[in-house]
Order: C-alpha cells, then structure tokens, then sequence
C-alpha cells in the first residue's frame, strides 16, 4: 500500500493506494474516527453496484460494527443536478443521519462530487470519505472540490469539503470499460503536464502499460498523480492562486462538456481536446513547439481524442466559456503551458484569440 497526505493542519488527510484496500476499509475508518454509533451512508451508482464493489464494501463494514444505508444513483454527469441533490438529503433525513455521521462516495468523479457535496450541504457540513473506482477520480476524489452542475455551466454550485481520507483500491479499476481508462489517464497526464517532465515521459513510454492495466503501472502513475494533486492543494486549498494549475485543458474542456450535454463526451475525453487547445495557445503565447507535439502525443498514446468534433458550435462553446467559473472580469482564465511540466497562469486570453484555437481544434490531425 502506498500513502500520501494532503497536508492541511488540523485537516490533513491520508490517501491510500494499493489492491484489495475495500477489505481494509473498517479498520482505517475506525482508524480516522469514523462513528459507528451514527448511521453511515454508502452513494453509488448502477455501474459500480453491477461490478460489486457496493455489496463488498457494505459488507466489510457492517462486519466492522457500521451501521450502513445505501443510495444508488443513475451513472454520468445528469445526475449531478440539484434534484438529486434534494433526493439525497431527503434520504438521509429518512435513514436518521446525524452530525456524526459520514457519506462514503463509492464510484468515480460524478459519485464523488455528489456525495461530497450532500456531506457539504446536509446539517452544514457532515464527514465523508472518498472511495474512488475509475481512474478518473484520482484526480476528483483528492482536494475537496464538491459540486452539482446547473445546465449552463459545469460545477457551478458547489463548496471546498475536504475527505476524512481517500481509499483507492486498484481492484476496483480492472472492471472498467476501455473508454473509461483512456479518460482516466487524461488527468494523469495533465498532472504530468504542469508539474513533472519525467513523468510525462514516462506516461509516453509507458502508455500500453496503461492502457492495458497494469498493477505496477498503474499504481505507480496513480501515486504520481495523486501526489502532484495532494502538493498543489496543500499550498492552494481554495484555489486563491496556485491551484489553478490543475484546471489545464479545463477552460476549453469544460465548455465542450456543457455543449455537448454532458454524455458525448467524457470528462476525460473533454479535458484532452482541452488540453491541445491550450498547447496551441501555449505555442501561439511563444511556448516552443515542442509542448504542442507532445502534449498530442502522449494524450493520443492513451487513447485519447485530440480534435473537437465539428458539429459543436463554436459560438455556443464560446458562450458556455463566458459562464465558467474560470471568467473573471471580463476575460478568460488560461493555463497556459510554457514548456512540459510548467505552466503559467494567463488572466488576459482574449476571446478572439480562444475562438481561433477552438476553430484549429476542429481541423486538428489524428
């Protein structure tokens, strides 16, 4: 098992990363002062309860003495919206969650997200945990960033709430869909991408490692990731400056995201188009082009996409920019690489030359 803290003062937390970490999960919630007095609340959805992840947790702690209720939600970013929210709180109203109990997130980011913020939300702020089980979530379950999406634009109600801890069992991932990998190694490598050169090059060597699964691989880039996450956010908890790093390809991705109606593209598959786009503009700012190749490179190595597909409006991707959370007085929030492994934060983008990158990323070559 490998461990990381984020380290907050009073609020740090650990993350654990390794195989059959689900068997562990009484003892390192006792461990973290998990009340088992309290009712605890378990959110899914259908995908994981399908690939028993749900049956396996539940019973490991009600074998460790936790009271445990359920809530299983429909899969993909629709169900991050307020309705569901209200569905949620008014479950646990019902089951008798009080102020010490806790919400277990057991999925990916949009579980994650969700029960974070129902945690967030319920008596003004209850514990949680993140149990994450796609790749994806590496990136979502570390940073307490919780959030329900309003149809114009993604994340846009949500509050900072950070985890008791994350539990990453790498068991879970080996029931992932091939898609669902690819676009989960997107947010691997944009951690490379703004902070570790060697790591990127790494995730270029080692993309069929990846993409095919592989424990030792995986779990390496993971704790690598996880790492880059867990540094930045101990510096930046509520994005003030730094953190905004890890929104790279995010500003374009995002947009795509609300455009497209949040199910024909994934996150993942959003983010890397996004992450093109701001190597293009990272090239255009006077970034060598070095930074816009192998930033397409690597993404397109894990079987990621690198154009925008041409039926989404540019002037309806342009609008959804201008109600992103990354507007701010008027002008755009880029991060903006400047070579591989170090980006800049760029708040004077103008929109003419944004509209320019996501016409070139119609035309991109594959």
């Amino acid at each position: 098992m490998r461990e990381l803290l984020v380290e907050l003062g009073e609020r740090t937390y650990p993350i654990y990363i390794g195989e059959g970490l689900l068997n562990a999960a009484g003892d390192l919630f006792t461990q973290r002062g998990i009340s088992a007095k309290s009712p605890l609340m378990i959110i899914t959805d259908e995908n994981v309860v399908a690939q028993g992840h749900l049956d396996k947790l539940q019973a490991v702690l009600i074998a460790a003495g936790f009271k445990v209720v359920t809530s299983v939600i429909n899969p993909g970013e629709s169900s991050k919206s307020l309705l569901v929210l209200e569905k949620l709180i008014g479950q646990a109203l019902e089951e008798g969650l009080d102020r010490k109990s806790t919400i277990v997130a057991l999925g990916g980011g949009v579980v994650g997200d969700l029960a974070g913020f129902v945690a967030a939300s319920y008596m003004r702020g209850i514990k949680f945990i993140q149990v994450p089980t796609t790749i994806l979530a590496h990136d979502s379950s570390v940073g307490g960033k919780v959030a329900v999406n309003h149809p114009m634009a993604k994340n846009i109600i949500g509050a900072f709430h950070q985890p008791e801890l994350v539990l990453y069992d790498l068991e879970t991932l080996q029931t992932l869909p091939k898609r669902e990998v690819s676009a989960g190694l997107s947010e691997v490598v944009k951690h490379g991408l703004i902070w570790d050169e060697e790591f990127v090059s790494w995730c270029d060597e080692n993309a069929e490692r990846l993409t095919a699964l592989d424990a030792d691989a995986l779990g390496y880039a993971l704790f690598k990731g996880c790492s880059v996450k867990a540094a930045v956010v101990s510096k930046d908890e509520r994005e003030n400056d730094l953190r905004a790093i890890l929104n790279l390809g995010h500003t374009i991705g995002h947009a795509l995201e609300a455009v497209a109606g949040y199910g024909e593209l994934l996150h993942g598959e959003a983010i890397s188009i996004g992450m093109v786009g701001a190597a293009r503009l990272g090239v255009k700012l006077g970034a060598s082009e070095e930074v816009y190749t192998v930033t397409k490179r690597v993404l397109s190595r894990v079987g990621l996409p690198v154009k925008l597909p041409p039926h989404l409006d540019t002037d309806a991707i342009m609008e959804a920019m201008l109600h992103d959370k990354k507007f701010m007085e008027g002008t755009i929030v880029f991060i903006v690489p400047v070579e591989i492994g170090k980006v800049e934060i760029n708040k004077s983008v103008s929109a003419a030359l944004v509209r320019e990158i996501v016409e070139q990323l119609k035309q991109e070559a594959v």
